[in-house]
């Protein structure tokens, strides 16, 4: 009777802490980022469907993708397509929640971070009616726990944390499963049926051979891989004679970071990492944002926001130059 009462309990509570997490974030994170963003999520996403509405001549923020050439060359003034957009956006947040996951040198784990993002992002797009979907990864050899499929509503968005909150039976104790992000993408590819805007969190530490698939799913799909980090895992502080432990397999391993040398090896091998990360994802045609255990969440998302902003600008500018100079040749030919 107390084995069966123990499942319920800890529903209950993680449906409590889905609730209290959601409360909090509203209150704080996803109030201020409406108020900053003021609905312009273009900056974040481009995964709209838009019905022409007009044309107008072309502005200094205007997306040059919506540049009408065929005007344009009638009139020798560049003219750019007027949307009526659809505001309605399909994401998808494919959770990486294997072991490595625990880590965070101070009060905030990698795995809370995840929630959190979770939190934020679906909670200010169901506020517009947007529907949201998960795939949660609890790492190699664990059962798959299905795909929670795409919904609108605040209500949906606590099943979601619930189930990212909620251990999973027989959790516990020291790890035994490795990552494999590989096996996160094939669910995914499965799950998401049209196209969305997909999110994979993760800190990447996985097996070798994601970044393809991963390529694959970018070609249906708009994807933002969202790194969760902590400091202490770039760069070793001089703390003596520690035990580190590996968080999936539980391998441990004596070490002494008093020791010059071996810090530098970390932070050699951590730059070495870093950089073929970078080169995965752009390989792959995807963006990352990244989160950090010592950073509030609302900081990075306006950070990668204005990146994006600006990268859009700037691509505007070099293809309008383009453009004129093209229509330049023209008329002296």
């Amino acid at each position: 009777m107390a084995q069966s009462q123990e499942p319920a309990g800890e529903g209950a509570r993680a449906a409590n802490d889905a609730e209290r997490l959601l409360r909090r974030l509203e209150w704080t994170v996803i109030r201020r980022l409406e108020g900053v963003l003021q609905g312009d999520y273009r900056t974040l996403f481009r995964g709209f469907g838009m019905d022409f509405a007009d044309l107008h001549e072309y502005q200094a923020d205007d997306d040059v993708r919506y540049i009408d050439w065929n005007v344009t060359a009638r009139l020798q003034v560049p003219y750019v397509r007027e949307f009526q957009e659809d505001r309605e956006v399909a994401a998808w947040f494919l959770s990486d929640l294997s072991g490595s996951l625990d880590f965070g040198s101070q009060t905030v784990r990698k795995r809370m971070l995840a929630a959190e993002f979770v939190a934020v992002l679906a909670r200010l797009l169901t506020r517009r009616g947007n529907r949201v979907g998960s795939v949660i990864y609890r790492g190699t050899g664990m059962p798959p726990e299905g795909a929670l499929p795409a919904r609108a509503g605040r209500l949906h968005v606590l099943h979601l944390l619930d189930r990212m909150l909620k251990p999973r039976a027989g959790q516990g104790g020291a790890r035994t499963h490795d990552t494999d992000l590989s096996e996160l993408i094939a669910q995914a590819q499965h799950a998401i049926k049209r196209r969305s805007v997909v999110f994979l969190i993760s800190d990447f530490v996985s097996r070798p051979g994601w970044e393809r698939p991963l390529g694959m799913l970018a070609r249906k799909h708009e994807i933002i891989a969202v790194r969760l980090c902590d400091p202490l895992e770039s760069e070793m502080p001089d703390l003596g004679m520690v035990v580190m432990q590996d968080a999936e397999t539980g391998e441990q391993l004596f070490v002494d970071t008093h020791d010059s040398g071996f810090r530098r090896r970390f932070a050699k091998v951590a730059a070495q990492r870093e950089q073929a990360l970078r080169e995965a994802l752009a390989c792959a045609g995807v963006d990352c944002l990244e989160l950090s255990t010592h950073e509030p969440i609302d900081g990075a998302l306006l950070r990668f926001s204005r990146m994006r902003k600006q990268r859009s600008q700037l691509a505007a500018g070099a293809s309008l130059a383009g453009a004129t100079a093209r229509v330049v040749a023209g008329q002296a030919s």
